[in-house]
C-alpha cells in the first residue's frame, strides 16, 4: 500500500492568483511559507524557512480566493505532484506542487498585531472545509 498525504501548516507568501480552467472549473495558486525552529550542535536557535506551491480546484478554490490574502495562515491537507511541461524556450521545465484536498483557515488575525480591546473578545471559529464530505462506513474497512 502506498500513501501520498502531506500537512502543512503557515502563512500564505502573496495573494492568490485564480484563474478558470477550460471546463470552467476555478483554480487558484499560491505560495505558502513553512518555518522550522531548531537548535544547532552549539545550541544557538536556528529558524529555517520552506517554500511550497499550492493548488486547489472547485469550491475549495474558490474558498481560498474568497478569505486568504498575503500573511494569512492556513492548514492545507493534500497530496504531493510533480508535473513537467516545456516553456516557450523549449526547456523542460518542473514543478513540484501541493494538490489541496482539505483547506483550514486560520484566525483572521495571522500576522496582525491586535489592539488590547479586542484581546478580551472570544476566539473565532475556524471552518473546516473539505472536498468530499461522505460518511465512512465502517462496514466497508478492511480491517
Amino acid at each position: 500500500m502506498n500513501l501520498n498525504k502531506v500537512f502543512v501548516l503557515g502563512n500564505l507568501t502573496a495573494d492568490p492568483i485564480s484563474r478558470a480552467l477550460p471546463s470552467g472549473q476555478s483554480v487558484v495558486n499560491f505560495g505558502l511559507a513553512t518555518n522550522r525552529i531548531f537548535y544547532n550542535k552549539d545550541r544557538q536557535k536556528q529558524q529555517q524557512a520552506e517554500f511550497h506551491n499550492i493548488v486547489a480546484f472547485g469550491r475549495i478554490a474558490e474558498i481560498a480566493q474568497q478569505y486568504l490574502k498575503k500573511g494569512s495562515m492556513v492548514l492545507i491537507e493534500g497530496r504531493i505532484q510533480t508535473r513537467s511541461w516545456q516553456d516557450s524556450s523549449g526547456n523542460k521545465r518542473t514543478r513540484t506542487e501541493i494538490i489541496t484536498e482539505r483547506l483550514q483557515l486560520g484566525p483572521r488575525t495571522a500576522g496582525k498585531v491586535i489592539p488590547a480591546e479586542e484581546k478580551g473578545t472570544p476566539p473565532e471559529e475556524i471552518p473546516i472545509i473539505e472536498e468530499n464530505e461522505e460518511e465512512i462506513d465502517v462496514k466497508n474497512l478492511p480491517f
